[in-house]
């Protein structure tokens, strides 16, 4: 056996290899069930809740976005935009996704200094985001877009993303994902979904402070290179059009004469023309043994596994097998 060979039956599972998104989630839901009151509502909320189960379970007065928050699926809490804020009268103000509720606790929506910090974070997400609604696939289904909506937002405090001509490609290399960064918040749901519910090890998050971006664990530049099998649950999860199924990403988009999401912001990551099919090959060929040659034992019991390896657009015209 090759020393080639020796290395692929010795690798470890996949699994071994990825980073999990959910590695430095705080241990912040509460362990035994307790009564809060939210804007004069008393509430019993379940163990393993934080604050926003008891929010959402009143009606509130205040809308309380909680962006990154996703609440399913064992995602999070990450905490990181802060659209999220409420007052408690022992801890003053706290992101409400990642606060562990106290038993008698009291919690405002209303309280000026709350919602003053839910404005201001919103902002700031939004002066980091490529506001040209009218041209994405998720107008009218977006998180972001319905609160911005919610909060009477007419102009951000500070800015847009479009003042600044700071726009990175569109990744439209992927016959089944398209991703814009342009529209990431960085909530991390996407990359929690694909390493901690999927276990695919696909995506994470890389660089720091304002480079801080979506990428891949395996350093691929773009998602047709990358080790994506195309599940699509990245998409699921995303609350804007940063992450969008491919068939769908002009769904809701107005149309606008010669105006498009591809020609406003300038480079554009094409596909190729082929791309690997709905489940990376990888993955699924059978392991070799010592005594059977990786190239047989990859096809022996897959007939037909050449032909679906690669999935050609031309070929299949587009359409899933």
């Amino acid at each position: 056996m090759s020393s080639e060979n020796q290395a692929t039956t010795d690798a470890p599972p996949l699994t071994e290899e990825i980073a999990p998104g959910t590695a430095t989630d705080p241990p912040v839901r509460s362990e035994e069930s307790v009564t809060v009151t939210v804007d004069g509502t008393a509430v019993t909320i379940p163990p393993e809740s934080t604050l926003i189960d008891a929010v959402e379970a009143v009606d509130t007065e205040e809308s309380v976005p909680a962006l990154c928050h996703y609440g399913r699926e064992e995602i999070g809490p990450r905490s990181e935009c802060r659209t999220c804020m409420v007052e408690t009268d022992a801890h003053g103000v706290v992101p409400a996704c990642s606060f562990p509720p106290e038993e008698d606790m009291t919690i405002r929506t209303d309280a000026d200094a709350a919602s003053e910090a839910r404005d201001v974070n919103l902002d700031l997400v939004l002066s980091d985001h490529n506001l040209r609604c009218t041209t994405c696939g998720k107008n009218g289904r977006c998180e972001l877009q319905d609160a911005a909506i919610e909060q009477e937002v007419e102009e951000p405090r500070y800015g847009v993303l479009d003042d600044r001509g700071e726009y990175e490609p569109l990744d439209d290399s992927s016959s089944f994902i398209q991703i814009d960064r342009n529209k990431c918040i960085l909530c991390n749901r996407c990359v929690e979904a694909c390493n901690d519910v999927q276990v695919e090890g696909v995506l994470r998050m890389e660089g720091s402070g304002k480079d801080t971006r979506i990428g891949f664990q395996s350093d691929a530049e773009t998602m047709d290179d990358s080790a994506c099998v195309s599940c699509g649950h990245c998409a699921t999860v995303c609350p804007t059009g940063s992450l969008v199924e491919k068939g769908i990403e002009d769904a809701t988009t107005l149309p606008l004469p010669g105006f498009t999401q591809k020609n406003s912001i300038g480079k554009v990551h094409e596909s190729s023309g082929s791309s690997t099919g709905p489940m990376t090959p990888k993955k699924h060929d059978k392991e070799p043994t010592s005594d059977t040659p990786p190239s047989e034992a990859s096809t022996s019991d897959d007939e037909g596994t050449d032909e679906t390896d690669v999935w050609t657009d031309d070929a299949n015209s587009g359409e899933w097998p």
